[in-house]
């Protein structure tokens, strides 16, 4: 039967190697993590955009093609007022129980 000390020993250089396993994976995954990105920011490279077109502007041509926007505007302000009324109920109605 092994002394206590040597159990120690065991134990400790099984606490060394568990602690030397984590720390390279934290160290792989930081590395690989490192490189995706470092070698992606090639991909986000992009080409001189085309000029206008000579007509851009003449002839009372509007820029966007005169898209409406006003009403989704409105729809987006008002289901936002909407949610907020709800979350504001739901609130007080949990602080009356």
């Amino acid at each position: 039967m092994p002394s206590q000390s040597k159990l120690t020993i065991i134990k400790d250089k099984q606490q060394i190697q568990f602690d030397m396993r984590k720390h390279m994976k934290i160290i792989a995954v930081s590395l690989m993590f490192s490189l995706l990105i470092c070698l992606s920011s090639g991909l986000f490279a992009q080409t001189e955009a085309p000029p206008p077109p000579q007509t851009h502007g003449v002839g009372g041509e509007i820029p966007g093609g005169g898209a409406p926007i006003g009403e989704g505007v409105i729809m987006l302000i008002a289901m936002g007022a909407a949610y907020g009324a709800r979350k504001i109920y739901q609130k007080r109605s949990k602080l009356a129980e």
